[in-house]
């Protein structure tokens, strides 16, 4: 990491529709990181996505997916060098989503130098604003495992 480059946790999610909000919960469970790192949630809005990442040289993302596999499989993307597979979230009610936000970033020229996501596996993403058993544990293992990587880069 860059000492001295600006860090950010971005959770990505609507929390009244149940395990779409996974991203929000992480990073509500991000509290007591240091002051120089900044924790956002939003709503998955791909332009609100591009523009809150702007200004940081490294960010790491949470968010829930949709691909079919074991309901609380967490998957790390390192997107600084590869593109985020679309199909792991293609359940947004947004035509413009997280993979689309950072291919447009990319293209644009304003992805920060370091980007990973973080995706878990949702269960169900119906109304209402309980995740389910197993995204609760992908949230804490996802929780987990920023609050490490950031401890061993600071």
């Amino acid at each position: 990491m860059n000492d001295a480059g600006r860090v950010a946790v971005i959770g990505i999610g609507n929390e009244y529709r149940g395990d779409d909000s996974a991203g929000i919960a992480v990073a509500r469970r991000l509290a007591g990181l240091p002051d120089s790192i900044t924790v956002i949630e939003l709503p998955g809005e791909g332009t609100e996505i591009i523009d809150a990442m702007a200004p940081f040289d490294r960010v790491i993302l949470a968010d829930a997916s949709r691909s079919g596999g074991v309901p609380g499989t967490v998957r790390e993307f390192d997107v600084s060098r590869v593109s985020l597979p679309v199909r792991f979230f293609n359940y947004s009610t947004h035509a413009f989503g997280l993979a689309e936000a950072l291919e447009v970033a990319r293209a644009l020229g304003t992805l920060p130098p370091e980007v990973t996501v973080f995706a878990i596996e949702g269960q169900r993403f119906d109304a209402g604003d309980e995740l389910s058993l197993p995204v609760v544990k992908g949230v804490q293992e996802v929780a987990t495992r920023i609050i490490e990587t950031l401890r061993e880069d600071t």
